[in-house]
C-alpha cells in the first residue's frame, strides 16, 4: 500500500494538537462553570483570526481553555500571540486568560543594593535559596514601580482592544521575601532584617514578617493593578491559597529536613511544617493549591499500598485548601501525576501512582471544594497527564448542580490505607465518591451534619444519597 500523504500541520503548537488528539468534545455542558486549565493548551503561537477563533473554540468544545503569557522584555510578540486569542475569547463568551509570571521576576535582580549587609558593612546574599542573587527582602521597595508597570502596560492594551482579562494567574514562587531553607540564618546575619524585625530570633515572628512582606508585593504589584483595570478577574500565585496553618507539601528547592523549633506535625516519615496564612493580603480573587506527585512523598510514608502512600499526601494537601477557602472563592489546584522533582543524585526507584488511584484522587478533589485543575505538564507526559485529568473534568460535569452549589462536608484523610468518601451537599441530597484501598466492600457510615448515612461500595462511580438516617446510597 502506498504511504498516504501527511496531514497537514496545524498551525498551533503540537502541545495544543496532543490536548485536542487526547479529549473528547464534552458529553455534559460545564454551563459557564470554570474550565480545565492545562500547560500544553498555553501559548500556541502566533494565530491569525481564524486559526485563533478555531482552536479556541475546539478545546472550548472540550472544557480546555487557552492561556497567553505576558513577557515584558517581548511586550509586541506577547500582544501579537495573546490578542487574536482574547479576541476569540470575548466572542465566545470566554474567560480572556493570562500568565503573567514573567511580570513578577524579578524582585532580586541581582543588584548589589539588594544584598544583606553584615556588621562590618559588607554585602552578602542568602546562598540556600537556589538563586544566587536572593538578597534583604527590606531593599524592595524600588522594584515595585518596576514591576508593576509591567503588569499595567498589559492591562492597558488588553482594555484598548476591548477585551477584559478574566483569569489571571503566575508561578512566582523563589524571588522576593521567603522564610524557608536557610532564609532565616542569613537574616539574623542582617543588620537591616534586624532593625526591621525586634524578634527575629523567633522563627515565627520572622515567617509572619516575611509573609506579610511577600502578601503585599503580590498586592501591590499584580493584584491591585490587574483588579483596579478589571475587578471581575479571578487573579491567583501558585502554592498561595487558605489554609489550617500547615503545609503538606515541599517545593523542588526546599529540603525536607529543617530545624527542629520551628513549629511543624509529625506524620510517619515526614514533618509539615507551620504555615502563614498570607493569602487574605494578597488580594486574589482564587486560591491555587499544588498537588504534586513530590518524588519524596514516596519515601514519606511506608504503606504496602504504594497508591495510597501518593493519595494521602496529595489529598492532604487539596483538602486543606477546600477546607479552607470561603465558598465564594474559587479553587483552582494546579495537579501533576507523574513522580517530580527527584533530588539530585538519587537513583532509587519510586512505583508511581497508579491511573486509577490519580484519576480518584481528582474527583475526591472535586467533592472536597477544588473547583477545577490546572494541568500542569510538559513534552512526552503531557499526552498521559491532559488525557486523566480531562476524563474525570469530563465525566464530572454530569453533576453541575452539586458543582455548582454543593458544599463539601468531609475532609478526613485516614491515617492508613482503607476506605476514603467525599461528598458535597446539595438540599436533601449528596454527591458522594467511595474508594477503598483495603479490600472492604462492605457499607460504611459517615455522619453530614447531623445525619448519619450508609455509603455502599461502588467502584469507579459516584453515588447521589439520600441523606436520610441510614440510607444506602444508589449508584448513578
Amino acid at each position: 500500500m502506498a504511504d498516504q500523504p501527511n496531514a497537514p500541520q496545524a498551525p498551533w503548537s503540537a502541545q495544543a494538537q496532543i490536548a485536542l488528539d487526547v479529549t473528547q468534545p464534552l458529553r455534559f455542558p460545564r454551563a459557564g462553570r470554570l474550565p480545565l486549565f492545562a500547560q500544553p493548551t498555553s501559548d500556541p503561537g502566533v494565530l491569525d483570526e481564524a486559526a485563533a477563533h478555531r482552536l479556541v473554540a475546539e478545546l472550548d468544545a472540550r472544557g480546555l481553555a487557552v492561556i497567553c503569557s505576558w513577557w515584558p522584555e517581548r511586550r509586541e510578540e506577547s500582544l501579537a500571540r495573546g490578542l487574536p486569542i482574547a479576541r476569540a475569547q470575548r466572542d465566545l463568551g470566554l474567560l480572556v486568560s493570562v500568565n503573567a509570571t514573567s511580570c513578577m521576576y524579578s524582585f532580586f535582580d541581582g543588584d548589589p543594593a539588594t544584598a544583606h549587609i553584615d556588621d562590618q558593612g559588607r554585602p552578602f546574599f542568602d546562598e540556600s535559596l537556589w538563586r544566587p542573587e536572593m538578597g534583604c527582602p527590606f531593599t524592595l521597595d524600588p522594584r515595585r514601580p518596576v514591576i508593576r508597570e509591567r503588569i499595567e502596560f498589559f492591562c492597558e492594551a488588553y482594555a484598548a482592544a476591548g477585551l477584559q482579562v478574566g483569569f489571571a494567574w503566575s508561578d512566582w514562587e523563589i524571588d522576593g521575601p521567603l522564610e524557608i531553607n536557610r532564609a532565616h540564618d542569613f537574616a539574623r546575619r542582617c543588620v537591616r532584617c534586624r532593625a526591621h524585625v525586634p524578634d527575629i530570633d523567633h522563627f515565627v515572628s520572622f515567617q509572619r514578617a516575611m509573609r506579610q512582606m511577600r502578601a503585599f508585593l503580590q498586592f501591590d504589584t499584580y493584584a491591585r493593578p490587574l483588579l483596579a483595570r478589571f475587578p471581575r478577574a479571578l487573579v491567583g500565585n501558585y502554592a498561595v491559597y487558605p489554609h489550617d496553618g500547615f503545609r503538606y507539601w515541599f517545593d523542588f528547592f526546599e529540603p525536607l529536613d529543617f530545624p527542629d523549633e520551628q513549629p511543624h506535625v509529625v506524620d510517619q516519615h515526614v514533618r509539615y511544617r507551620a504555615w502563614y496564612d498570607d493569602f487574605p493580603g494578597t488580594g486574589y480573587t482564587y486560591a491555587m493549591p499544588v498537588v504534586y506527585a513530590w518524588h519524596w512523598i514516596y519515601g514519606a510514608y511506608d504503606f504496602a499500598n504504594t497508591d495510597y502512600r501518593w493519595f494521602r499526601n496529595m489529598l492532604l494537601v487539596a483538602s486543606n485548601a477546600g477546607k479552607s477557602t470561603p465558598v465564594q472563592i474559587p479553587v483552582v489546584a494546579f495537579v501533576h501525576k507523574n513522580p517530580i522533582a527527584a533530588p539530585e543524585g538519587v537513583t532509587e526507584p519510586v512505583q508511581p501512582m497508579s491511573a486509577w488511584a490519580y484519576q480518584e484522587l481528582l474527583w475526591h478533589m472535586l467533592l472536597r471544594g477544588v473547583d477545577t485543575f490546572f494541568v500542569w505538564c510538559g513534552g512526552e507526559e503531557s499526552a498521559e497527564e491532559v488525557r486523566l485529568a480531562h476524563e474525570v473534568y469530563a465525566a464530572a460535569q454530569e453533576y453541575g448542580a452539586f458543582l455548582d452549589r454543593g458544599v463539601p462536608v468531609l475532609f478526613d484523610v485516614p491515617a492508613a490505607p482503607g476506605t476514603v468518601v467525599s461528598a458535597l451537599v446539595l438540599d436533601d441530597k449528596a454527591l458522594v465518591r467511595r474508594t477503598d484501598f483495603a479490600g472492604h466492600g462492605a457499607p460504611v457510615e459517615v455522619t453530614i451534619g447531623s445525619r448519619v448515612c450508609a455509603v455502599a461500595a461502588a467502584p469507579g462511580r459516584c453515588q447521589v444519597v439520600d441523606m436520610g438516617p441510614a440510607s444506602a446510597g444508589q449508584g448513578q
